[in-house]
């Protein structure tokens, strides 16, 4: 998942006027949330002001039984003060994940991410067909977003395609972005 929201990141970035800001979650266990002040490595994590601020939203999520993780569920359920003022509403926003197996569920864990973001009201975005890479994938890719076949010890590196498809969907979502607020 590290590696497929840089490589969105990186498709946000290639668009002139556009930035990324990557976050992560806290963890969760057994419905509590383990709350650092700052992750031990990586990128920080997103607190409602960053939604707040966001001109577009890529969300990811490994998948879990069909579903995204329980960490960032438990993050949205606390969004009701967001979602009350409309904070995200007609923003941009796309989905993308990454499962042990090929049919491990990779779109209804994009569907299921993609809930909350119409609650939000957000414009969801998915990939067009007229990327190539869609056509020809034989690991992730999908529709509804960006996807990759990590193998059950995670030890499948990410495709072509899947870095294309990755990529592809940063730049759209940025360019709608800024399209949007223009």
């Amino acid at each position: 998942m590290k590696r497929m929201a840089e490589l969105v990141a990186s498709g946000i970035e290639r668009v002139p006027g556009a930035a990324a800001r990557v976050r992560t979650v806290p963890r969760v266990s057994a419905g509590i949330e383990s709350r650092e002040q700052v992750p031990v490595s990586g990128p920080p994590y997103c607190e409602v002001k960053d939604l707040e601020e966001c001109a577009g939203l890529a969300l990811g999520s490994p998948t879990r039984f069909g579903n995204m993780a329980a960490p960032l569920k438990h993050f949205w359920d606390g969004t009701s003060l967001l979602w009350k003022s409309g904070a995200l509403a007609g923003k941009p926003a796309c989905v993308f994940t990454s499962t042990s197996s090929l049919h491990g569920g990779q779109e209804t864990t994009l569907v299921s991410m993609m809930l909350p973001l119409l609650h939000h009201g957000m414009l969801v975005l998915g990939l067009p067909y007229t990327l190539a890479e869609l056509n020809a994938t034989r690991a992730g890719g999908t529709p509804y977003g960006a996807s990759h076949f990590a193998g059950v010890a995670d030890d499948q590196p990410i495709t072509e395609a899947e870095r294309a498809l990755c990529i592809a969907q940063g730049r759209r979502l940025a360019e709608i972005a800024l399209r949007l607020s223009n």
